[in-house]
């Protein structure tokens, strides 16, 4: 048993899908355009920096999701999957989960983005497991509250380690794990195979001091 997983925003896709939503609602005029934007850049940018406070951005990017139907967020989400994520879509990622799959690796994405925005690119993906942050639902609708531990730094750690709690058969399975993020050091630190992807500053220094590869999944060549 092997296991290969891989972070997805600005991994297997050439963008932050998480803050994309939050453009693509303000774009739509779903949300207070104004107030909406200079905050989604504004945690986007801690979140460069390593210095989100995840919570507090949760409460943020939650709130439209309680807002809105359920049908009215279906259909804006497939908006935004044919205008946003179409055009950050990266083939060398398909081909990278390719190469694990045909090896025989359970796939899996886990990442600190909600499970309504990432879901539906997971799944085009083809991956079998999927660990995301969990926005609560009551009746089938969000609340805007989050459930459980968001999926961000070392709670990525701890969802993993519930999952392989449930998993057992993968518990001593050799692990890969790829990212862009200074945020998934604590991930990467666990594995066998810690791999950077088209990797931030921060992350290239990590990667290039303790020996680890770095691929791109942009790049041409």
């Amino acid at each position: 048993m092997q296991l290969a997983i891989f972070d997805l925003d600005n991994t297997l896709i050439g963008g932050d899908s998480d803050h994309a939503w939050g453009e693509f609602l303000v774009q739509r005029e779903q949300v207070d355009g104004e107030r909406f934007r200079e905050a989604n850049d504004r945690f986007y940018r801690d979140y460069q920096r390593g210095e989100l406070d995840i919570f507090a951005y949760l409460e943020f990017a939650l709130e439209p999701l309680a807002q809105l139907s359920r049908g009215q967020l279906d259909s804006l989400h497939q908006q935004f999957m044919e205008e946003v994520v179409n055009e950050i879509w990266l083939p060398r990622a398909e081909e990278l989960i390719g190469r694990h799959r045909r090896a025989g690796h359970h796939i899996m994405i886990i990442t600190a983005t909600n499970r309504f925005v990432v879901a539906p690119i997971a799944e085009r993906l083809g991956v079998d497991t999927l660990l995301a942050t969990e926005p609560e639902e009551v009746d089938g609708l969000f609340t805007g509250r989050v459930l459980g531990e968001p999926c961000y730094r070392s709670g990525k750690v701890l969802r993993l380690h519930q999952w392989l709690a449930h998993n057992p058969s993968y518990q001593s399975a050799e692990k890969w794990f790829y990212s862009d993020s200074i945020n998934d050091l604590p991930l990467l630190q666990e594995v066998e195979h810690p791999v950077a992807v088209d990797p931030d500053t921060d992350l290239r220094a990590q990667a290039d001091t303790r020996g680890w590869p770095v691929i791109s999944l942009r790049d041409a060549d």
